[in-house]
């Protein structure tokens, strides 16, 4: 399976936080590519410069690392993918979020996220069941991260 990482999913594998045991399984599967956006990346460094975001001061190499050591492929934002932004109802307002949404639309890749406004457009999605949330718990092993 072709998984796109939401911003805060990377952030949380980075930081060793917790993911749903659905999503820490993905992680964690070989037979599944991960993928990561130049627009998490965007994200990332835009709530930085404005303070909403606190990293250490090697950020970018811990985050070349991770990448590096969990085979994450990097995602380019593709004319298509600005296309497909354009025509995706206006359900949720955040630009990087309905970026990431028509990337994966585009690309046929399914979506990790715990955003609950993503499951509202038509786009696979993995971490929310249909009753919810699943637990968030510690995985039964912990990402490369």
């Amino acid at each position: 399976m072709k998984l796109l990482l939401d911003t805060h999913v990377f952030l949380w594998a980075v930081g060793n936080k917790q993911l749903s045991k659905a999503a820490a399984s993905a992680f964690l599967d070989p037979e599944n590519t991960l993928h990561l956006s130049a627009a998490s990346y965007w994200e990332i460094s835009i709530k930085l410069s404005l303070g909403k975001l606190d990293l250490m001061p090697s950020w970018q190499a811990r985050f070349d690392q991770e990448i590096a050591a969990n085979q994450i492929q990097w995602l380019e934002i593709t004319k298509q993918h600005c296309w497909q932004v354009s025509v995706l109802p206006f359900l949720h307002g955040d630009p990087f979020d309905r970026l990431l949404i028509a990337q994966a639309q585009s690309e046929g890749m399914t979506l990790m996220s715990a955003d609950s406004q993503i499951q509202r457009y038509s786009v696979p999605i993995l971490w929310w069941v249909a009753a919810g949330v699943t637990s968030i718990a510690a995985a039964s092993a912990t990402p490369t991260v």
